[in-house]
């Protein structure tokens, strides 16, 4: 299945930025859903402050991915940002075996059905038995929300002293230029892509609604519950999994998004 999805040639089309210099960097893909939309990949890796690396929706581990991580610093936490975005951490655990490796409950057995390499899980995010600490340097530098109401069993995370919000499907914001920047195609290109990126830019109500009516259909309220404790957070950039990173403002932009929520989360408060 990964072979429709991800770019047989990533170490050519792939975009390696450093978002903040020497603390944040990014690893940008071409991703295709069904072979055809257009939504584009991406992972992130963040240097804590002691030095060590903590590893986000993982993408190829290719040569050049390698010689960065090397030149930051040492992998110490590789997480799987939700149950669909862990498709490398086999060969990143490979890679880096010293590393705890973090995923949302449901994900360790998906992939023992699927035959994926095996990987221990040093931590799994649960509804019923909460992650309330990994260790202290990593609990010092990051908030961290489960949201079990996301069909995709969503953990989000915010970097505090960059205040950075690191997310894989909870939100997007199309088009994915910069995955696409270096594939000789356009971001938008098809009618499929076009279709989806009207439903997932973060203009109009168009990702509200689906958002309300779809992804969170099951448990508006647990899902409200979660995002308005994110809101909560101080955070002004988003990296998303799926489409070009919001470099300022992002709080806002979450509010705007998420308002039918918020909304819903306060009544019930």
């Amino acid at each position: 299945m990964s072979d429709k999805l991800v770019p047989s040639n990533p170490a050519e089309v792939m975009v390696i930025r450093e978002v903040v210099p020497r603390t944040i960097t990014t690893f940008s893909v071409p991703f295709a859903r069904f072979g055809r939309i257009k939504i584009g990949g991406r992972g992130t890796v963040v240097r804590l402050q002691n030095g060590s690396l903590a590893v986000f929706s993982p993408v190829a581990l290719t040569d050049e991915v390698k010689q960065k991580v090397a030149e930051l610093g040492e992998v110490k936490y590789i997480t799987a940002l939700d149950i669909e975005h862990h498709i490398f951490l086999g060969p990143w655990h490979a890679a880096y075996p010293n590393a705890q490796v973090l995923g949302p409950e449901g994900l360790p057995e998906k992939r023992k059905s699927q035959n994926n390499e095996d990987v221990p899980f040093a931590h799994v995010f649960s509804k019923d038995h909460p992650v309330t600490t990994i260790d202290p340097d990593f609990d010092r530098e990051f908030d961290w929300e489960y949201v079990p109401a996301h069909a995709n069993k969503e953990i989000v995370f915010n970097h505090k002293p960059t205040r950075t919000l690191i997310e894989a499907d909870l939100m997007f914001n199309y088009p994915s230029t910069e995955q696409y920047s270096k594939a000789g195609v356009s971001a938008t290109s098809g009618i499929l892509t076009k279709i989806f990126g009207m439903l997932t830019n973060t203009q109009g109500n168009a990702q509200k609604r689906m958002l309300w009516y779809g992804i969170s259909s099951a448990d508006r309220a647990g899902f409200g519950r979660s995002v308005s404790k994110i809101h909560q957070w101080d955070f002004e950039r988003i990296i998303p999994c799926h489409g070009d990173v919001i470099e300022s403002g992002g709080k806002g932009i979450f509010a705007s998004v998420m308002a039918w929520h918020l909304e819903l989360a306060k009544k019930g408060s």
